[in-house]
């Protein structure tokens, strides 16, 4: 299928020529035709899948076309100095660094359209922000503190919007933003169309979305707990004060360049980038506690390739968009199933081959039983010659990380999930 196909709108079909797009994904062939319809959405896709010009896309037509269909009333507006555009489109995000990626999308889009986008996210000055929203605006992408800081103070309205978006839904409810997103929903208009995006589709997310959608399609393109076909999934026993060695001998050895690490913590992450760096790795650390402006040189040096490795929180990496990123690496396993998909999400993008590294030490054996669960299937798991692990060293064992218990947790979690479909 070509994008041809969806109907959108000349120029819009002009700009995806010019910039090479020429088919689209599976969630862009998917949900780009129901959101025309006018349909709300609640849409599955794992990161890297083309859901930001799945949503984007379909609002820019309408605008266009509405654009079009009142040329002579907003000229008239633009010269009327008591009044302003209001916002059509909102869309939401949980982190600055995927507002900046959401919003570059849609100026790539939007080319030389007559579509202002407004910037809003905290950690920098309200001022700017300010003026941009005084000016009038068709399309706002936020985040929920910033924004809801700026109706506050009375500096924009959402009485207009016809087109509301979360993306990224479940690391909003992750990251705490559940209230912020009701406060934002009583500011709406209740005609309007709702989009919801998220890596995952869980209880949590059809819990929450009877709040946000009237009568949604949901549209899935893989399966759920599903990791990419594209990305070779590698499991490395080794003990846990050797995983640092293990890193940089690899990324060493097989040349690996621009590899995303995750580490648990923002200490933990630092830790691991001084290791590095004394082991002669050109690595920086990416987390909250990183001012903005210095959160953006580092993405900047490692897009451009001035550094090789890049260790990051998983609440930080959520913005961080790289089209050809080979390696991901796990120093540990997450906690959370989810973030295991969220974090291998990173690579193996728009069909690109990927590598998903894992360091497994003998106490995050019960995390990985419940990990296999609860993907259904197997990692696969090996030795690298010289970092053997100890075999003398036993996973902690309690009741609830005995495998029997974990597997029997992981099978009613499955059960309860397909009752529900």
């Amino acid at each position: 299928m070509a994008f041809g196909a969806l109907a959108l709108h000349p120029q819009l079909l002009s700009r995806l020529s010019t910039l090479n797009f020429k088919q689209p994904t599976d969630i862009q062939a998917q949900a780009i035709p129901v959101i025309l319809s006018g349909k709300d959405v609640m849409a599955g896709a794992q990161t890297g899948t083309g859901k930001t010009a799945a949503f984007c896309l379909p609002i820019l037509h309408q605008l266009l076309n509405a654009q079009e269909l009142n040329q002579q009333d907003r000229h008239q507006l633009s010269n009327d100095s008591a009044q302003k555009k209001l916002a059509k489109a909102l869309i939401l995000t949980p982190t600055r660094e995927l507002a900046q990626q959401v919003h570059h999308n849609l100026s790539q889009l939007i080319g030389d359209s007559a579509i202002d986008v407004a910037l809003i996210y905290g950690g920098v000055s309200t001022q700017a922000q300010k003026a941009q929203l005084a000016a009038g605006v068709d399309i706002i992408v936020a985040t929920p503190g910033r924004l809801l800081d700026l109706l506050r103070q009375r500096a924009t309205s959402l009485a207009a919007v016809d087109y509301f978006v979360i993306d990224e839904a479940d690391r909003m409810l992750d990251m705490g933003f559940r209230d912020e997103i009701i406060e934002v929903l009583k500011r709406l208009p209740k005609q309007r169309q709702t989009l919801l995006f998220s890596a995952t589709l869980d209880d949590r997310i059809f819990s929450f979305s009877k709040r946000l959608l009237t009568q949604a399609k949901v549209i899935e393109v893989h399966a759920r707990n599903q990791t990419a076909v594209t990305v070779t999934e590698r499991v490395y026993h080794v003990d846990a004060k050797r995983k640092c060695d293990l890193l940089c001998r690899l990324i060493q050895a097989e040349k690996w360049q621009q590899v995303l690490i995750f580490s648990r913590t923002k200490q933990d992450a630092d830790k691991l980038v001084k290791q590095m760096s004394q082991r002669g790795v050109k690595v920086a650390a990416f987390h909250a506690d990183l001012s903005q402006s210095v959160r953006e040189q580092v993405l900047t040096d490692f897009k451009a390739e001035q550094l090789t490795a890049l260790v990051a929180t998983d609440v930080a990496a959520r913005g961080i968009d790289i089209s050809q990123l080979n390696y991901v690496v796990n120093m540990e396993l997450p906690f959370k199933q989810e973030d295991y998909v969220h974090r291998i999400g990173r690579t193996g993008r728009a069909g690109q081959a990927g590598h998903a590294i894992t360091f497994l030490s003998v106490d995050d054996e019960p995390l990985l039983i419940k990990l296999e669960a609860y993907l259904d299937k197997r990692l696969p798991q090996q030795w690298y010659p010289g970092f053997e692990p100890d075999l003398n060293q036993i996973a902690p064992v309690t009741r609830k990380t005995k495998k029997g218990s974990l597997k029997q947790q992981a099978r009613q979690k499955a059960l309860a999930q397909s009752s529900k479909r």
